[in-house]
């Protein structure tokens, strides 16, 4: 089968590789309809996130048809349309039973093999799923295979940026920014929306970003064009955001993030940090009297809220997909992703 797989920083390639096997009973095989390419993917092809063995198969978003299953496996059957979270989980830990799925003590991320333990990914005509009876969902029949294969990962994010956002002495009318309008901060714009908020600033650059941000409702801002936090304190009498969502995972988005809230407000962070301090001190945190949440979504938690978002019709998430490409691209996808040409938003490769 074709593979879109990791060889060093800034370079991937694709390669014919063996169709995976089932290992153990509680395995099943997925034939893959599509395969996303994620903001986080790239962490991997920058090098911010190291320690990737060459060769593993790049990605964690598909959706697919269930090819073959293991004796263990009961509650799936062989043609069933399903997809996944982006994290494997049992559905029985200490985690698991909080509903912090994303955190399994027995769970792996797909595409993450380091030194020889983890699970390949899914930029794959095929991929082998562990603990398939508790990870996989099946596909709702009103859903196609498009938005499913974002349900796995930015939707429910997205949804979960703004619940950890809004769940803290919400009002409708509270003042809520959206920091990076990527494939999450779009999910999370719309998910606020869905969940109330009247008053909704979406924070980017790019200008196809920033069009999809309004047709989904936000009111926008363009850093390049304006000061945002003099924008925001403007618009709110000196004080601030209430809620700020910080969906980018660099240290100048949290400082912005910050920086433009008000006494006692919330930030959400779901952006993929990887430096090992923060851009304010916990002194500044004590002044704001701030509420920080942060952290990796439990997908297969969340699904509960997030598919009712996507039932709901009431936005169009498949205007996020620019660029749908054959895994034969794969090299081609990942620079057109990473340097943002051609309008790039997300990219879908269909299997």
């Amino acid at each position: 089968m074709q593979a879109i797989t990791y060889q060093d920083p800034f370079k991937v390639i694709v390669k014919t590789v063996d169709i995976p096997k089932l290992i153990e009973p509680t395995d099943v095989i997925v034939k893959i309809i599509a395969s996303g390419l994620c903001g986080s993917d790239l962490h991997i092809y920058r090098e911010n996130e190291r320690g990737l063995d060459k060769g593993t198969i790049m990605g964690h978003e598909f959706v697919g048809i269930i090819h073959e299953i293991g004796d263990a496996v009961t509650t799936l059957s062989i043609g069933d349309r399903v997809f996944s979270p982006f994290t494997t989980s049992c559905d029985n830990c200490f985690y698991c039973k909080r509903g912090i799925t994303c955190r399994c003590e027995k769970g792996n991320l797909y595409g993450w093999i380091s030194k020889g333990k983890g699970i390949q990914g899914a930029q794959a005509e095929y991929i082998r799923v562990p603990l398939a009876s508790t990870t996989l969902v099946k596909v709702p029949q009103d859903i196609n295979d498009n938005v499913a294969l974002l349900l796995g990962d930015v939707l429910s994010t997205g949804y979960f940026c703004a619940q950890n956002g809004l769940g803290h002495e919400f009002s409708d009318n509270d003042f809520v920014v959206v920091i990076g309008c990527g494939p999450v901060g779009l999910m999370a714009i719309a998910a606020t929306i869905f969940l109330g908020a009247k008053s909704v600033y979406a924070i980017d650059c790019v200008e196809e970003r920033l069009k999809i941000a309004q047709e989904f409702g936000a009111n926008i801002i363009n850093f390049v064009e304006c000061d945002p936090l003099n924008k925001i304190k403007e618009l709110t009498d000196g004080r601030g955001a209430d809620v700020v969502l910080e969906v980018v995972g660099n240290p100048s988005a949290l400082e912005l993030a910050f920086n433009i809230l008000r006494t006692s407000g919330v930030i959400s962070s779901v952006g993929v940090h990887n430096s090992t301090t923060f851009p304010f001190s916990p002194a500044c945190g004590y002044d704001k009297n701030l509420t920080y949440k942060s952290g990796r979504c439990p997908v297969k938690h969340i699904l509960t809220k997030s598919i009712p978002l996507a039932l709901s019709k009431k936005f169009d998430f498949e205007k996020i997909i620019t660029h749908t490409l054959k895994l034969s691209d794969g090299e081609k996808a990942y620079n057109i992703f990473d340097k943002k040409l051609d309008g790039c938003i997300k990219v879908v490769f269909k299997i």
